[in-house]
């Protein structure tokens, strides 16, 4: 199979590549490293236009050549520069072509160093392709080693998204451990008043036990098609969203799987509210996965 990274020297620099790289080295699927060059539809057959096209396009050729050669030598890596009407669009085209099974892009540049972010490409991306999107933290560095565990983030309706068996299946072909973890933000005032300490806790830990519960549950029905190791069942709480992802203790080598929301159609990928807030602080690269159709 084939990842496909999205380049753009002005916006993500080599984050997606190096994600995309990191990924390869422990799956063995080769690399095409693309950038997209936006020309306007319909063509005006301008010719200074065309010379411009022309520039930008070796111009993007030159910096993806670089940014590929830095790459460890094992990889199978293809560089490819293509023209479309929109970054997402020419992305697509391209996912579609090489028939890809994941498509690596960066955060926007407006984003925090270290952290995820949506800019417009990636939000659109996201919402319309119909293969996993994995998206680096801005600055993404190339790492030594290949992932090592993936963390799902279980948010309750994982029976409508298919999250749980989808990643099972994702950790089994990849050989890396899996980790399921469910987000609680923890209330802080309630009809105008504070809540008790004790009260707040015993409304998470009950919450916190029926997740666990319908994790295991999901996880048996799994495991009557197919083997699935010992998995980690985890709860990050907090009394905000950020507090609560970095509850969880977060390694070299992880990375985080959100499933799509239930507006989502069948086969395609949409980001829920609590998955987009989830998101914005976590740590690790994040990998957004497609709605499957029940069994």
């Amino acid at each position: 199979m084939t990842i496909l990274a999205g380049f753009s020297a002005s916006r993500h620099g080599s984050a997606p590549i190096n994600l995309a790289a990191q990924i390869a080295r422990g799956t063995g699927e080769k690399v095409v490293a693309a950038a997209i060059v936006e020309r306007p539809w319909p063509p005006r057959g301008d010719p200074v236009e065309d010379e411009y096209l022309r520039y930008v396009t070796s111009q993007a050729a030159e910096a993806l050549d670089r940014a590929a050669g830095q790459l460890p030598e094992d990889l199978e890596i293809s560089t490819v520069v293509h023209q479309s009407t929109s970054i997402p669009t020419g992305l697509i085209e391209l996912a579609t072509a090489h028939a890809v099974s994941l498509v690596a892009v960066g955060s926007s540049s407006s984003g925090l160093l270290g952290r995820v972010a949506l800019g417009s490409v990636t939000e659109r991306l996201v919402h319309t392709v119909e293969v996993p999107v994995a998206i680096a933290p801005r600055g993404y560095a190339l790492q030594q080693g290949p992932l090592r565990r993936l963390t799902a983030a279980y948010g309750g309706d994982a029976d409508i998204n298919g999250l749980v068996p989808a990643v099972a299946e994702l950790a089994k072909e990849w050989s890396v451990s899996l980790r399921m973890v469910s987000f609680t933000v923890r209330p802080v005032t309630m009809f105008g008043g504070s809540i008790e300490r004790s009260a707040e806790d015993l409304v998470v830990e009950q919450w916190s036990r029926r997740m666990y519960d319908d994790i295991v549950k999901q996880l048996n029905a799994v495991r009557e098609r197919m083997a699935v190791p010992d998995v980690d069942v985890v709860v990050g709480s907090g009394h905000d969203w950020r507090e609560a992802v970095e509850s969880v203790p977060w390694a070299a080598g992880d990375m985080l799987v959100l499933g799509s929301g239930a507006a989502a159609q069948t086969a395609q990928v949409f980001l829920g509210s609590a998955a987009s807030k989830i998101l914005r602080h976590s740590p690790v690269p994040v990998m957004i996965v497609p709605r499957r159709t029940r069994a």
